[in-house]
């Protein structure tokens, strides 16, 4: 998937997707959970939980930690059969 001229996008089709997209930001700026929870401002039992993709994961949060490893996100309308969903 292609957003915005963003080619390492990827469509989300789970929470586990999510938290190990998360566990690998972390993991890329060298930081353990505790580490990560600190800065990002959540509990370190709130990052493992998101990051074995807990499916009951409070969103708000879920953003706040996802800004917190550099990763945002994109919504965008679903191209629909036989609507054409390209710039207006």
């Amino acid at each position: 998937m292609n957003v915005q001229g963003n080619e390492s996008a990827e469509r989300v089709t789970s929470v586990a997707e999510i938290g190990e997209a998360i566990r690998s930001a972390r993991k890329d700026q060298g930081l353990t959970q505790r580490e990560f929870a600190e800065i990002v401002g959540v509990g370190v039992r709130y990052v493992s939980e998101l990051e074995r993709g807990k499916p009951t994961a409070e969103l708000g949060l879920a953003l706040k930690v996802l800004a917190g490893a550099g990763l945002d996100v994109v919504l965008q309308p679903r191209g629909l059969p036989g609507r054409d969903t390209g710039s207006r």
